[in-house]
């Protein structure tokens, strides 16, 4: 990620020195000439570039990802029966979630297919309550993360996506109920690696399936989430419970996840959406990566900014469309992007030095001269160039290249 230089001032009547460690980066405040009654100096040392993260896609394809995105259209509803599940939709002319939702990945796994190691897998495995049981798209082998096999990786999660037809006789189409506390624990298992991990769970329907629920339906515990669970008594009701802890136990093992609500189920006009809604904020927190705000402005219409703990009071993304999923795509994208690490940006413009004499910098140990092949002075920080840049691209853990740039603001 972009790398801040935080500039700290202190008043300087003699000789500096002191050592402030946090984490794996060092900080080493001396002197550099010429001394100022005032100045600024600090070291950061980077051990290694940032790795592009792993990033699992678990969509849901549950049979209510064929009803439409708008019911009230009367291209929804032919002969006043809406179309769905049991009565397939024109999508020319009555989109569903599942037709939305693939215009949508489209335009976001070919404008946004290299920011990390993607694969895929869906839920649920059957017609019924099968949670999923094998990944459709494995992450790139090994440990390649350059654009090229990102982009190819992508392209093949794009295709797999494309190939689930909104109704088909024969072929993948959305079906069944939504086994989401189990299938988050496969995915989980497919995460085992020294780099960052992430699920992106994209799901329009309240959790259930959980055959494990007592006592079982009928009871107050129990919110049926299908239209009739008298014949579902098992795996109808709400599994709430059993899918936020899904998500801690991923975050357990330092796997975040995203979570993306689709469709019209989390409306809080309804009791069912209440409870969705509730149920998945309880995920996203638990996943360690909700949507973060400073105001109410951050979190969008109907929604306000909890600012003692930074967080949207929806703590997950929600879309009921396709224009909404692919806005929440893209600021889940700039989230996960891994900048260019080749750029040291300061705190603020009024902490960057005079001009490149009072910076030193770093790379390996090795002093570099201010250059077209090493680095350069800008008027937001330090950006490096030529073979210098090239060495820290392709640096890895096995093989880091250590930077630090000390600088001096004169007052």
């Amino acid at each position: 990620m972009r790398a801040k230089l935080t500039l700290l001032r202190a008043l300087v009547l003699g000789t500096i020195g002191g050592v402030l460690a946090t984490g794996c980066q060092t900080y080493d405040f001396e002197p550099v000439e010429p001394l100022a009654i005032s100045q600024t100096t600090e070291t950061r040392s980077i051990e290694a570039r940032a790795r592009k993260p792993n990033l699992m896609l678990l969509v849901d394809t549950s049979g209510s990802m064929t009803d439409p995105v708008n019911p009230s259209l009367p291209a929804c509803n032919p002969g006043g029966v809406r179309c769905g599940d049991s009565r397939p939709c024109d999508t020319n002319v009555c989109p569903t979630r599942w037709s939305e939702l693939q215009a949508a990945m489209q335009d976001f796994l070919s404008t946004s297919g290299t920011i990390a190691r993607m694969g895929l897998a869906t839920y649920p495995s059957d017609s019924s309550c099968g949670s999923t049981t094998k990944i459709r798209i494995s992450l790139p082998e090994a440990d390649t993360d350059d654009d090229a096999t990102l982009a190819a990786k992508a392209q093949e999660v794009k295709n797999e996506i494309l190939s689930i037809k909104n109704y088909s006789a024969t072929g993948t189409m959305p079906q069944g109920g939504t086994p989401t506390s189990k299938s988050l624990q496969f995915v989980g298992s497919a995460l085992e690696t020294d780099r960052e991990d992430l699920v992106l769970l994209l799901t329009d329907g309240l959790p259930n399936c959980n055959d494990t629920f007592a006592p079982a339906y009928p009871n107050t515990a129990c919110f049926c989430t299908l239209s009739d669970c008298t014949y579902a008594k098992e795996i109808g009701c709400l599994d709430t419970n059993a899918s936020v802890a899904a998500v801690q136990a991923l975050g357990a093992r330092q796997i975040k996840t995203i979570v993306i609500g689709f469709g019209a189920d989390f409306n809080a006009t309804t009791e069912s959406g209440k409870r969705g809604a509730a149920t998945l904020n309880g995920m996203a927190e638990a996943g360690a990566f909700p949507r973060t705000c400073k105001v109410d402005a951050d979190c969008g219409t109907g929604d306000t900014c909890e600012t003692a703990k930074g967080l949207c009071g929806r703590r997950f993304y929600q879309a009921s469309n396709r224009a909404e999923l692919v806005a929440a795509l893209r600021q889940i994208s700039e989230k996960v992007l891994v900048k260019d690490p080749c750029v040291l940006t300061f705190e603020s413009s009024a902490q960057v030095p005079a001009n490149k004499d009072l910076v030193v910098v770093y790379v390996n140990e090795e002093r570099l001269s201010s250059g077209a092949d090493t680095w350069n002075l800008t008027s937001t920080g330090i950006t490096f160039a030529g073979s210098t840049c090239e060495r820290i691209k392709n640096s890895t853990s096995a093989n880091p290249v250590k930077i630090e740039v000390r600088a001096v603001v004169t007052p």
